[in-house]
């Protein structure tokens, strides 16, 4: 990974780190944006009926014929938009239904409408998944049905940004299931896309990005190394250096956990993350100040190079108001004070934490 000092995040002593509309949020991560289903003026007047409708619980009758209609090779084209609408209707709006639904044997055809030419259908049926899988119960049953690898591919190549962001939610519910899963999404090659999601997205789809991306490298540690080889960190780190974008915690919590592996802090250092971190330290939220702490303890741990530019950066005066901060968690008091130990003795520390046959070799 190259880096472009040209084009690496800049600190701006005016900056003040607050996500928009966010930062009385107790998590970085709200739920993935899930199904928004819009219409024009006079598509939404002819089908208010049947939002009504599928918002409350369907009989198993209905479910069924939805679930054949899908089925049937001899249905067409607007009988299947609209048995995968209804049912991704149905599954928005009841949780009843989504269990019901999933034990119709609805997974399975939806799953096929993930490589159906027709965008709509394709969006319907991604979204009628995202909707399925919020159900706990549902998500095993949709990774067995063998959902990973088309959404993987929805999230590549759908037509409809709509269908591509929900792919990406979609992938986010089914990475919660445990750790095989969120390994399974990224051996299927989601990580890059989400990657391109998160630089070249709208604001939803940005957001869907590092809420999937921070979900599934927490899940499974090899996909941090993907995240990292796919060049996450460079999109991260100008996130977090731009409160406008209202991302600045949520970049700030996946950059975290990619500096857990040394590929990792290596290319925060190299993309010019310690400035970004160290500004966020001086000025962010309380929320911010500790992940920003967090993730420069990380960086600074087993590196003295590394030790010695973020006490050039400035970083010891914040790190000590944090301490002293009568507001600050005393867990993150401890955590600062750790690491304004190490920035005062970089040399020494670095050689405390080190073999005694490595030293005495130098």
């Amino acid at each position: 990974m190259d880096s472009d000092a040209s084009t690496s995040p800049r600190r701006r002593s005016s900056s003040c780190y607050s996500d928009s509309g966010d930062s009385s949020c107790s998590e970085p991560f709200s739920e993935c944006g899930s199904d928004d289903l819009s219409f024009t003026p006079a598509a939404a007047a002819g089908i208010h009926r049947l939002l009504l409708s599928c918002a409350a619980e369907a009989s198993d009758g209905t479910i069924s014929s939805l679930v054949a209609e899908l089925e049937s090779p001899s249905s067409s084209l607007d009988s299947l938009r609209r048995a995968a609408m209804e049912l991704r209707l149905l599954a928005k709006h009841n949780p009843d239904n989504r269990i019901r639904i999933a034990a119709a044997g609805a997974v399975r055809p939806l799953v096929a409408l993930l490589s159906h030419a027709d965008p709509l259908l394709q969006e319907h049926g991604v979204t009628a998944l995202l909707n399925l899988s919020i159900c706990d119960e549902n998500k095993a049953i949709v990774v067995e049905a063998g959902a990973i690898r088309p959404l993987v591919h929805a999230l590549k190549s759908a037509a409809s940004p709509a269908a591509r962001e929900n792919a990406a939610c979609a992938l986010l519910r089914l990475s919660q299931l445990d750790g095989s899963a969120a390994a399974s999404i990224g051996r299927a090659g989601a990580i890059p896309l989400l990657v391109s999601l998160l630089e070249t997205g709208g604001a939803s789809g940005k957001k869907d990005a590092a809420t999937a991306l921070y979900a599934l490298c927490s899940g499974a540690r090899e996909n941090r190394l993907r995240a990292v080889e796919a060049g996450a960190v460079r999109p991260l780190l100008d996130l977090m250096a731009d409160p406008e974008t209202g991302m600045v915690d949520k970049a700030a919590y996946v950059l975290h956990s990619l500096v857990g592996i040394s590929e990792g802090r290596s290319a925060a250092v190299e993309e010019g993350g310690v400035p970004v971190l160290v500004e966020m330290v001086e000025v962010g939220t309380p929320r911010q100040k500790e992940i920003a702490t967090l993730s420069l303890l990380q960086i600074c741990e087993d590196n003295a190079v590394y030790r010695t530019m973020v006490a050039r950066e400035g970083a010891i005066p914040p790190l000590v108001a944090l301490s002293q901060s009568s507001s600050a968690r005393p867990k993150l008091k401890t955590k600062a004070e750790a690491l304004i130990e190490m920035l005062r003795q970089p040399r020494s520390a670095s050689l405390r934490a080190r073999p005694a046959a490595v030293v005495a070799a130098e």
